[in-house]
């Protein structure tokens, strides 16, 4: 059942949301070759904490983190520990945060120094498949066409779209109705409400769209070892159309990159 969310508590989920961006944005300027993402997962955990919020994953279905820390060929759910990240890998960082009875859940992929043109594109055109997929939230359409826009740019690019792992629903619960599949045809699935709020996440690989599991019980990897890219949105649905609750706008700060790719996502009563 899909849960709508009244214009209150869809600010509250904003504050939830902007945490976790605040916490990637932090992270941003600390991700760089010779650090662990054990000491990025106690860094993020601080943070989070004294901005007056939880750990989303924290404890979640048993998890032991505070991020879901993927390098390279794994996809997501990859666990912290004490190996050193190199110049040329990449990781996708996924974060959640509770704070008002309401979760935030977002990710971004970073580049560890320089990185090679085939996953420079990589990730270029997974955060291409994000957006693709949020201009499709609206009214009048439904799952199927976010998970076919979100597809057809993948695999264009010659790149797999991962089957198994899906965005979903965001609210009081972390994963709430509907299934977000970045894969779909056009006007299949459940209809698309005002109210709703979802985490839109592509979750693309550079060769097979197959995935496998390790002995660990979360971290999934590329069937083919070839790299991954995962970026995430919180995006409700408001007046008809999509809006960013989160935002990586702390990341491109740290960086300094700039960019206006949020920019048609963001209500005016913002700017």
């Amino acid at each position: 059942m899909i849960i709508q969310k009244s214009r209150e508590e869809i600010e509250l989920m904003r504050e939830s949301a902007l945490i976790v961006s605040k916490t990637l944005g932090m992270l941003a300027k600390e991700v760089k070759p010779g650090i662990t993402t054990l000491k990025l997962d106690k860094l993020a955990e601080e943070f989070i904490r004294d901005h007056g919020a939880e750990p989303g994953f924290l404890g979640m279905y048993d998890f032991p983190n505070s991020l879901c820390m993927s390098p390279n060929a794994q996809v997501v759910h990859g666990i912290p520990n004490d190996e050193p990240l190199k110049e040329g890998d990449i990781i996708s960082i996924d974060c959640g945060a509770l704070k008002n009875g309401f979760y935030g859940d977002h990710a971004y992929t970073f580049a560890i120094g320089e990185i090679d043109a085939e996953t420079q594109k990589l990730l270029k055109v997974t955060k291409e498949c994000l957006y693709h997929g949020i201009r499709e939230f609206k009214i009048g359409n439904r799952v199927g066409d976010v998970g076919f826009a979100i597809q057809q740019h993948a695999e264009k690019n010659g790149f797999g779209v991962v089957r198994e792992l899906v965005g979903h629903g965001l609210g009081a619960k972390m994963h709430e109705d509907p299934e977000m599949p970045n894969y779909g045809k056009r006007g299949r699935g459940k209809k698309f409400v005002e109210g709703m709020v979802v985490a839109i996440e592509p979750m693309i690989n550079a060769g097979t769209h197959r995935i496998k599991q390790l002995r660990d019980g979360w971290t999934i990897l590329t069937a083919d070892n070839k790299p991954s890219a995962h970026f995430e949105h919180d995006v409700a649905l408001i007046d008809g159309k999509p809006e960013l609750l989160s935002t990586f706008s702390y990341i491109y700060e740290a960086l300094g990159i700039s960019s206006d790719e949020e920019e048609e996502f963001i209500a005016h009563t913002l700017k």
